[in-house]
């Protein structure tokens, strides 16, 4: 375990507690479509150099959530700031820039260009980007040399050297949550945001990107990461935050946050195994025969 994932054991399970080292912090975050609330965050925390799960019930809110704090959506309202430095307003990539990436449910791999090439438009910075400069390959030659260097290098470590030169759309659905993790890394980022990275995966490529996942963190990087599979969660999570309507209702270690009540509610249903008491048992009686008694009239 890091030190900063031992320090959480100091932290109280309670939604929107404040962490020792948050590298992000959100406040009063909303946002709304229509008459329906799909984000609404008073304070949440997420603490450096640890792996965070964000879990919670379809239609929690959390991919609108990593939507509006990467700058792929606009709030209503809300203030959120990134190692240190408010980022709200900002457009994403320029949040990118800063250090913050994330991945998508859906891979977002062209499916026309190569995987190695699918690689290099990760990287930040290029100088052969600009028109002027781009016909001089002296001023940009050694950065593309780097760019590509780099890209094999996390291309080996994910496994993927064997498919460089192929067509991303020709590869497997693992291999393409393989290639945008991998290409998400590019910009060398301090936190990455991991949308359902496990989502349609075969069980032998699940443990890889876990692997992964862990390996992220190992390096000091913060990893938070939408995942409905509560065992992927309780492997590798330091940290769980729960979603639910909207809201940040729960946070705890993983193996805390499986026994809350508030957490079960909202997955199951309230009260969904409490035995009623008499007078509740009377009450919906009650209810029932009244019910009832207006069909016969």
């Amino acid at each position: 375990m890091t030190d900063t994932a031992a320090a959480l054991r100091s932290v109280s399970p309670e939604a929107g507690v404040a962490k020792p080292d948050p590298i992000l912090v959100v406040d009063s975050l909303s946002r709304r479509f229509g008459g329906l609330r799909a984000v609404e965050v008073d304070h949440v925390e997420i603490q450096r150099g640890v792996i965070t799960a964000l879990i919670g019930p379809n239609g929690a809110g959390k991919t609108t959530f990593f939507n509006l704090v990467t700058g792929f959506d606009e709030p209503d309202n809300g203030r959120w700031s990134f190692d240190g430095s408010p980022v709200q307003g900002q457009p994403a990539h320029r949040i990118a820039r800063r250090g913050m990436v994330r991945t998508f449910q859906l891979t977002k791999a062209l499916a026309r260009m190569s995987v190695i090439d699918n690689m290099k438009l990760g990287g930040v910075g290029q100088r052969g980007e600009n028109f002027f400069r781009a016909l001089v390959p002296q001023l940009w030659r050694a950065q593309e040399v780097a760019l590509e260097a780099r890209a094999d290098e996390l291309l080996e470590r994910f496994r993927l050297t064997r498919v460089r030169d192929e067509y991303a759309g020709a590869l497997s659905g693992g291999q393409r949550k393989l290639l945008e993790m991998a290409r998400a890394l590019m910009s060398e980022p301090t936190m990455v945001m991991l949308d359902e990275p496990m989502a349609g995966v075969n069980p032998a490529l699940a443990e890889t990107l876990l692997a992964h996942i862990q390996g992220l963190r190992d390096t000091g990087m913060t990893v938070v990461f939408v995942e409905h599979d509560m065992d992927a969660v309780n492997e590798i999570s330091d940290w769980v935050v729960v979603m639910g309507q909207g809201r940040i209702i729960a946070e705890g270690a993983p193996q805390d946050v499986g026994k809350n009540p508030v957490v079960i509610d909202a997955y199951l249903g309230a009260h969904h195994d409490a035995p009623e008491t008499l007078e509740e048992e009377q009450r919906r009686l009650s209810e029932v025969a009244g019910a009832s008694a207006e069909d016969t009239e």
